[in-house]
């Protein structure tokens, strides 16, 4: 009997998937899905979604997962996976996998361009020239003061995993120093990467740049707020290439308008695509760019094939590679009779 397998984001340009189902009966049905009732309509039946985890579009929500009658895999493509409520899926013994490796080296070389971006305040140079000043004069170059040499200064990374760690060396060839905060990261992480972990307060307190790289999860949710702005330096330059819901922006956007810090550079928002009128928009002091940092060429092909890949490999009865939450094991093999293999 065969397989269904539900795209229930599909996107012409990456459909190709019949590489990854060779000797399995297997459907395909792809489709665009918004909001529950349209997943549940397309996917209720399906042994294996994948989807682009975008929870504003595709919110894999309790009552969508306890709609899947079959389901044995959600495969997210990305990094993220804040868009399916983990919990409903162990409960129901449904495996969830990203591309944990996805976009490390595109994001962090984004991330270190906005601290380079706001470091020399080309939120305030570039509209400047475009109107007419050109920054010869001594009088023009006192306009942008301070500006610090970036040498020597602080850069504290909130959350520490593959991005944030492929960024520290890049951050460190500047000369930064990097603090880091996260609680869920051994201790040995920090050794072997050679940064000093701190508590939050002393990294909001202490840091000339603060960069952004944690999931979106239920704890980080609005985790920065007006309290964490405040405990920041006027001087600092504020960086989000992660998930715009980790941020409050009403209190960004406060804490910008205020300057209660001195910039921001951000690439992603609450929601996407924002509100034409989001006020965050009409500030000189913020750089935004459209959720665009993971973007390059070879990403984009890892992107799409690998969650093909996660798919075809629990359809062959073996245990997917990028597993969010390995806690359900015990609970898919009970549900499904059958104990998958792991392949190196």
């Amino acid at each position: 009997m065969g397989r269904k397998v539900s795209h229930v984001f599909f996107m012409p340009g990456f459909s190709t998937y019949e590489q990854f189902f060779t000797g399995l009966d297997v459907e395909v049905a792809t489709t665009f899905c918004q909001g529950e009732d349209s997943i549940i309509e397309a996917a209720s039946d399906s042994d294996a979604i994948m989807t682009v985890p975008i929870r504003m579009i595709q919110p894999f929500s309790r009552k969508v997962i306890e709609g899947l009658n079959k389901c044995q895999i959600i495969a997210c493509v990305g990094i993220g996976y804040d868009s399916v409520d983990i919990a409903a899926a162990n409960e129901r013994g449904i495996l969830v996998t990203n591309v944990p490796d996805y976009c490390l080296e595109e994001v962090s070389d984004y991330a270190m361009m906005l601290i380079l971006a706001c470091a020399k305040k080309l939120y305030q140079v570039i509209p400047a020239v475009k109107s007419g000043t050109w920054y010869f004069t001594l009088e023009s170059r006192k306009s942008l003061e301070p500006m610090p040499r970036l040498q020597g200064q602080t850069l504290g990374l909130i959350g520490f995993g593959n991005i944030a760690r492929t960024l520290v060396p890049k951050a460190k060839a500047f000369g930064l120093r990097v603090i880091v905060h996260d609680p869920y990261v051994p201790f040995p992480w920090f050794r072997v990467n050679r940064v000093e972990s701190v508590t939050m307060d002393q990294l909001l307190a202490e840091s000339d740049y603060i960069s952004v790289h944690s999931a979106l999860t239920p704890e980080s949710e609005k985790l920065i707020g007006m309290e964490q702005f405040k405990k920041m330096k006027p001087t600092c330059c504020f960086i989000n290439t992660a998930r715009g819901g980790i941020v409050d922006e009403d209190a960004l956007y406060t804490a910008l308008k205020d300057k209660i810090i001195a910039s921001a550079g951000l690439d992603v928002l609450e929601p996407e695509p924002p509100n034409p009128n989001n006020p965050i928009l009409t500030l000189d002091n913020v750089i935004v760019t459209g959720h665009a940092a993971q973007y390059s060429t070879e990403g984009e092909t890892e992107i799409w094939s690998r969650p093909w890949e996660e798919v075809a490999r629990v359809l062959r009865g073996e245990w997917p590679r990028g597993i969010v939450n390995p806690q359900v094991k015990e609970k898919f093999i009970a549900r499904w009779g059958y104990e998958p293999k792991t392949v190196v």
